[in-house]
């Protein structure tokens, strides 16, 4: 029997794990992954920014955990000799109402204990010339790194303190009793006196195989991303972001410059019909058929038909996505979006229709789950897993 066995190997996973068995030195651990790999679904699809926690409502675990995250993540990218930039970020207002938003924004970032200067417009084209608005929000300490790197550093850190990483161990059975849980798939079981579940994309999935009376889906969201082509890589010095619509989960299509020397522009956030369907018109039959029947998809697409029918306008025409970020960059052209794949995101959506913002964290009596652990959950990581361990 194991100690602990954990489900899933994305960042929050693997970074669990490094901490229990940092926590429990000579503890038997396991983590078991469905996929080929580590890091692959939303770990490995996304922007890699270092969050600095400057959206996030005061007193959330976003709150707390993001800006603990953000040190953290800097330090032990140092500390493995990855490559990772502080490069900041411009949170930029293109009218009155956004940057009426912004400053609410500024005041937010103040209450979080976030670094933030407030920009006017002739200080924002002075900092970067390419880039217009009515004023800005710049955050000094936001970073890019590949969190992909940051995974594999954690998982080398838990084989070396004698934990075991099973891959294509897809988990379809989780039983429990008073003294141990057991999860079983096509490829084994394993029996632990404690199990953790950061199974992402699966996490309702797999809270409901372990009896949790979970009221909530999992929502697949695309977000598409393109590619600025090599000679337009320098267009910018720092991370450009529109400011959010608060009552979205979303960021809204930003320029993302690459710790590997490219130039991202995105994502937008399309309903998905597949949760880990990453090429466009991906179906899944199981997935579609959750997602069509769930009330609370239904209340979701009402209260937001006019956003989803302008982010499917923009995934089905390149105009639409460039005039979302002409908006700010304005010498952007159709030529300069090259494909770049997709990441998917885990939208937890309760049955009143309610898109949860926050970290969600439940436990039974020998298992603890991550229900939602969207954006900024990389950066978060490991202070998720020490609030995980710390309740274990």
């Amino acid at each position: 029997m194991y100690d602990f066995c954990v489900i899933g190997g994305g960042i929050v996973g693997v970074a669990t794990a490094r901490r229990l068995v940092e926590r429990y030195p000579g503890a038997r651990l396991v983590l078991v992954e469905k996929a080929a790999g580590l890091g692959v679904h939303q770990t490995g699809h996304n922007s890699g920014v270092i969050h600095s926690g400057i959206y996030y409502e005061p007193g959330s675990l976003k709150a707390e955990l993001c800006r603990r995250g953000a040190q953290w993540t800097k330090d032990f990218a140092a500390a493995q000799g990855i490559p990772y930039d502080v490069c900041g970020k411009l949170l930029v207002a293109t009218d009155a109402a956004e940057y009426e938003r912004m400053l609410a924004l500024y005041e937010r970032s103040i209450t979080n204990g976030v670094q933030v200067e407030l920009l006017d417009a002739a200080e924002l084209v002075r900092r970067e010339p390419r880039i217009t608005g009515v004023g800005a929000l710049f955050v000094p300490g936001t970073g890019i790194v590949d969190y992909r790197k940051i995974t594999a550093a954690l998982a080398e850190q838990v084989r070396a303190a004698g934990g075991e990483i099973v891959l294509g161990a897809e988990i379809t059975a989780i039983e429990e009793t008073d003294t141990a849980a057991t999860v079983s798939g096509p490829a084994g079981a394993w029996t632990a006196r404690t199990l953790v579940a950061c199974a992402g994309l699966q996490a309702d999935r797999m809270a409901r195989l372990a009896g949790l009376p979970i009221d909530f889906r999992i929502v697949p969201f695309r977000g598409e991303y393109y590619q600025l082509p090599p000679e337009r890589a320098g267009l910018v010095r720092t991370l450009i972001y529109p400011v959010p619509d608060p009552n979205l989960p979303f960021l809204g299509v930003h320029l993302s410059p690459t710790i590997d020397g490219e130039l991202t522009v995105g994502p937008n956030a399309v309903l998905g019909l597949a949760r880990e369907g990453y090429r466009k018109g991906s179906v899944d039959l199981r997935d579609a058929t959750e997602i069509v029947g769930f009330p609370g998809m239904h209340r979701v697409a009402r209260a937001h038909v006019r956003t989803g029918l302008r982010e499917l306008r923009n995934s089905l025409f390149k105009r639409g996505y460039l005039a979302e970020c002409r908006r700010y960059c304005p010498e952007l052209t159709a030529a300069d979006l090259r494909p770049r794949p997709a990441g998917i995101r885990a939208q937890a959506v309760l049955r009143d229709g309610t898109l949860v913002h926050d970290f969600m964290i439940e436990r039974t009596a020998r298992s603890v789950h991550v229900l939602n652990a969207p954006s900024p959950a990389a950066t978060s990581a490991m202070p998720i897993a020490e609030y995980i361990v710390d309740r274990i």
